[in-house]
């Protein structure tokens, strides 16, 4: 007798998941939440741990500086700051990002972050605090990369400076 050979023609488990139509939620009038991927909105969101409240866009005029929920042309869904707002459309930016993509459509947008949880705790991006350090982050989007690597060093020099070295 044989040991069963894996089924060629069999999706791995994850492509078994099923497919959730954003759009159609919306639509609905649903709120999502959503656990962001990869670091491009790194500090507002760490993978794994955080979690992104989406509303649909709706009759929302979205302005600089609001964090939405936008389908690039190639399909992919995307979860970045407004840059600029411009006759052209909108351009956008990863708070972990100095690189401006636009302009992308009014009709590209389709939801907007209603509320964080962060370490486990909620706030609204209604919150003046957030509304705050918004702005802020958005006004040192050209000296970000400086103020990085800077950052970076620091870090470097105590480290190595615990160690010894």
């Amino acid at each position: 007798m044989q040991p069963d050979k894996p089924d060629k023609k069999r999706r791995p488990e994850s492509d078994t998941q099923p497919v959730i139509n954003i759009e159609r939620l919306f639509a609905e009038g649903s709120h999502i939440q959503i656990k962001p991927q990869g670091y491009s909105m790194y500090p507002l969101f760490v993978p794994g741990r955080d979690e992104a409240r989406i509303a649909p866009i709706g009759e929302i005029s979205p302005r600089r500086g609001d964090v939405v929920l936008y389908r690039r042309d190639s399909g992919i869904l995307v979860l970045h700051r407004i840059y600029r707002v411009r006759e052209d459309g909108y351009y956008m930016v990863g708070d972990n990002q100095t690189e401006i993509e636009g302009p992308l459509r009014r009709e590209q947008i389709i939801g907007i972050l209603v509320g964080v949880c962060h370490n486990g705790r909620y706030f609204s991006t209604g919150n003046i605090i957030y509304r705050a350090l918004e702005g802020l982050w958005l006004i040192l989007l050209p000296v970000r990369t400086p103020l990085s690597n800077a950052a970076a060093g620091v870090r470097r020099l105590f480290t190595n400076h615990r160690k010894g070295n």
